[in-house]
């Protein structure tokens, strides 16, 4: 397993070393910085796995909204070839899931990762989807692909996402489903990709004030 492919790994130990820290890229953003306006929250929401097709339909065209303490992102959804994983996105935003959480890991030159509802590097939202990858996925700059643990099949995802802002992700194995890419706003994600520290921590608290479905 190449270290890229174990900084993306959920199956974090309950005692973990300072040393190990830096290779997890699921783990706790331990910064006590204001983080702009927004208040950073945590959650104990459980929610039942939505349909297929619930929120978004295969090929239906879909927007999520970002609003950032750093500014704001669009996500264009790629219902068409990951309907499962845009799906369940859509469902989060919609369920207003991500709204107050923070991106509690951010590596400079490879993503900014977020949608932790615990704070913890291990929380979810009660649920798993599964969308297995083909072979030749790769997941280039502005990709919004889904978090998982190594010991998870390819493709499974809950509400934990990672958004690519460089050329590091060039290296990551087929694994991963895709919710969709950054059309709007790349340049606050690669700001807020710059606020990661040597222990892959955020230097500044980042938190999602508000993430706003839009369809058609």
């Amino acid at each position: 397993m190449s270290e890229r492919k174990k900084l993306l790994t959920l199956g974090v130990v309950a005692v973990v070393l300072a040393a190990v820290v830096a290779i997890v890229l699921i783990g706790r953003g331990g910064d006590d910085g204001d983080g702009g306006s927004a208040k950073l929250v945590t959650k104990d929401t459980k929610l039942p796995k939505p349909e297929p097709g619930s929120v978004v339909s295969k090929g239906e065209p879909a927007t999520v909204v970002m609003k950032t303490t750093e500014g704001e992102f669009t996500i264009q959804l790629d219902t068409e070839n990951w309907p499962v994983t845009a799906n369940s996105f859509a469902y989060l935003t919609e369920k207003g899931f991500y709204d107050g959480l923070g991106f509690h890991r951010i590596v400079p030159d490879f993503v900014i990762q977020g949608g932790d509802p615990t704070g913890t590097g291990s929380g979810g939202p009660g649920y798993k989807v599964v969308e297995t990858p083909p072979k030749d996925t790769t997941y280039p700059i502005g990709t919004v692909a889904m978090a998982k643990s190594g010991a998870e099949a390819p493709g499974t995802s809950g509400s934990q996402f990672f958004v690519v802002t460089g050329n590091g992700a060039s290296s990551l194995t087929p694994d991963y489903s895709i919710a969709g890419k950054v059309t709007e706003g790349m340049d606050v994600v690669s700001a807020i990709g710059k606020l990661g520290g040597a222990d892959e921590q955020p230097t500044k608290q980042v938190v999602i004030e508000k993430a706003t479905l839009e369809k058609g």
